[in-house]
């Protein structure tokens, strides 16, 4: 069992006790013209050196808004999807209790995953803890040039977790080694300091509100001034909801 190391950074929050919370846009393109997009939707996060084909935007407020415009990291994933029209992954954990998954290929969005929809819900707004979209587990198989493992994901993705025994990340770790993508991605919350397995803080390029350098975090700090009062949409803006059973004597 794999569970995330206990490192406390700005890159992710320890949600205690269940677990952390980060996110990041997986940009397979050109190192520049995903930083100057980035510049350009002032988003505050990392930018990580090139690996296997891949470039990782960490975002630097998990759950929270990242960009402008009130954008979280999945609106972030589709700006650079669309500005680009590049194929993007959107990947987001929230307190080790729920996944999400956004992915676009050639600028235009191919699914969303969202592994528990009623986490963080109030219990009397009746949305289903059953996973949602891995109907487009093959979708993102094919995106990221792994689709020999199409059906393995879809049985990873739809898999009920035991909150009592396993968490998010360890899903997470799987879907990265399944798709191929850069697995120091579960210790992201290590930034700005180096990460376990991944980059050290000298190969990341920090952006505070798209402005790198001293005058980033200035920047950075300014605006999250302005950014912490917000939230970013729902990734899944209507979620299923359990229908009330029907007394038959009433029909």
């Amino acid at each position: 069992m794999v569970y995330p190391l206990p490192l406390a950074g700005v890159g992710g929050s320890v949600d205690a006790p269940d677990g952390y919370t980060y996110a990041a846009a997986l940009v397979r393109l050109a190192r520049g013209d995903v930083l100057a997009a980035l510049r350009e939707v002032r988003f505050t996060g990392w930018l990580a050196r090139p690996e296997d084909g891949w470039l990782v935007a960490v975002a630097r407020s998990g759950a929270g808004v990242t960009a402008a415009h009130g954008r979280g990291v999945v609106g972030v994933g589709e700006w650079l999807a669309g500005r680009l029209c590049a194929t993007v992954l959107a990947v987001r954990v929230l307190a080790d209790r729920q996944l999400a998954l956004v992915a676009w290929a050639d600028g235009t969005e191919i699914g969303r995953y969202v592994s528990d929809p009623s986490h963080g819900l109030p219990a009397d707004e009746d949305v289903l803890a059953e996973p949602l979209g891995v109907e487009h587990a093959a979708a993102f198989a094919e995106a990221c040039g792994r689709p020999e493992t199409a059906d393995d994901l879809a049985e990873l993705l739809a898999e009920t977790l035991d909150p009592d025994s396993v968490i998010e990340s360890e899903r997470l770790g799987r879907v990265l080694r399944l798709l191929g993508l850069p697995t120091w991605l579960v210790a992201a919350a290590a930034l700005p300091r180096d990460v376990p397995t991944g980059p050290v803080a000298a190969e990341v390029t920090r952006l505070g509100a798209g402005v790198p350098g001293l005058r980033g975090r200035f920047w950075g700090r300014a605006v999250e001034v302005v950014r912490r009062r917000r939230r970013p949409p729902p990734v899944v803006a209507d979620p299923p909801r359990a229908t009330a059973a029907v007394d038959p004597w009433v029909l």
